[in-house]
């Protein structure tokens, strides 16, 4: 009797060392899970703050595109306008006559124009020049007198008004489309990035959760194992209980008590009994 309770006493101690191995397993597990997961949740906490960032610089890019082209519409319109006011000026300076006497506008020009020509591309003596110089001025005055005269007629002088404030506007929203183009191409850098960076973390993300999912069921399967190990331990402790006295249940099958009482008889005389035997008196229920 005494070998076979040793015998049960030595498995129930392995049982016991083997529970307490798949505990450690288990929990060394389940931590290193937890560990994973917390990476896993930064994570997804980062592209969730990263995704967030790139809507706002989309938003604001696609904002940034509408006002380009409010700009470039109003830039075509006040072009239009500029053209159509230059039109006007030009055909006011055509149809006004000179002065009683003056050379008109168009062979002053003419005229000093030939003399730039000749100034650049003839050798002349210092004399020459210096006569050279004094016509070009005094055609120059000429062609100042006439325009001074020119916009002192009320109606030219509001198209030449008309005409530089048209200029201003057309060039000022010739500046914004730039602007407004070059911070748009910006806000859709920074979203692009920001949407590499996302799909980056989305890897980090599937590779960290193809782990914490290894590792999980690696921790189950260590639960599973120290179940199994407890559960023996206390079918070898019903055994124990059996081999040294205890009663026999009446929820014994008839069919299975004979063999059953064999090897409680041969336990309980100190007779060797095999593992098959003790498991089939485990699996039995007998307690």
């Amino acid at each position: 009797m005494t070998d076979a309770t040793d015998e049960l006493d030595k498995k129930r101690a392995e049982s016991n060392e083997r529970a307490d191995e798949w505990r450690a397993k288990r929990d060394r597990l389940n931590a290193e899970a937890r560990t994973i997961a917390d990476a896993r949740g930064a994570i997804l906490d980062a592209i969730h703050e990263k995704s967030a960032e790139a809507q706002e610089h989309r938003r604001h890019r696609d904002a940034l595109n509408a006002d380009v082209r409010e700009a470039k519409r109003l830039r075509e319109e006040w072009n239009r306008r500029l053209q159509e006011l230059g039109e006007k000026v030009q055909e006011m300076k055509r149809n006004r006559p000179p002065p009683t006497g003056a050379v008109p506008v168009w062979r002053l020009r003419k005229e000093l124009k030939e003399l730039e020509f000749r100034h650049m591309t003839t050798v002349l003596t210092g004399e020459q020049e210096k006569r050279l110089v004094e016509e070009m001025k005094r055609l120059e005055a000429a062609l100042r007198e006439q325009d001074t005269q020119l916009r002192s007629d009320p109606e030219v002088g509001g198209t030449l008004q008309a005409f530089a404030e048209a200029r201003i506007e057309a060039e000022k929203h010739h500046t914004a489309v730039g602007q407004l183009a070059e911070d748009a191409q910006k806000a859709h850098e920074a979203m692009v990035a920001l949407y590499e960076s996302v799909d980056d973390l989305r890897r980090q993300a599937e590779e960290i959760q193809g782990k914490l999912m290894e590792v999980k069921s690696q921790a189950d399967e260590a639960h599973r194992a120290h179940i199994a190990s407890i559960e023996e331990v206390r079918d070898i402790e019903k055994l124990l209980y059996a081999a040294r006295g205890g009663r026999v249940p009446s929820g014994w099958a008839a069919a299975e008590a004979p063999r059953e009482e064999d090897v409680l008889a041969r336990l309980k005389k100190g007779e060797k009994v095999s593992t098959e035997d003790l498991l089939e008196l485990q699996k039995s229920g007998r307690a």
